[in-house]
């Protein structure tokens, strides 16, 4: 008889957003993933909370892939300084 593992963990995959194209592992809580999670990450050296909500589920390789979509309105603001944007090449 075969025994069929149940993985706890599943892949965070970022979509959009200031973590878009990032991922990351998280653990099944009752078998569910979270149908929102928070991320803290460094803005030009300030602390910023990013608020992302659950997507498309898949499984790859038996494994369950969750894709994530950032929650701009319950986030931290994200701006770019001009001034930052010049240095590298992307502003006037």
């Amino acid at each position: 008889m075969t025994e069929e593992r149940q993985d706890p963990e599943y892949v965070v995959e970022y979509v959009d957003g200031p973590l878009a194209g990032t991922a990351e592992r998280r653990f099944l809580v009752g078998g569910k993933v979270d149908e929102r999670i928070g991320a803290i990450a460094a803005v030009e050296g300030l602390e910023s909370t990013f608020w992302y909500v659950a997507g498309e589920e898949r499984e790859v390789g038996g494994e369950k892939y969750v894709k994530y979509h950032f929650d701009a309105p319950d986030s931290d603001p994200v701006e770019a300084d001009q001034e930052d944007e010049s240095v590298f090449g992307y502003g006037a």
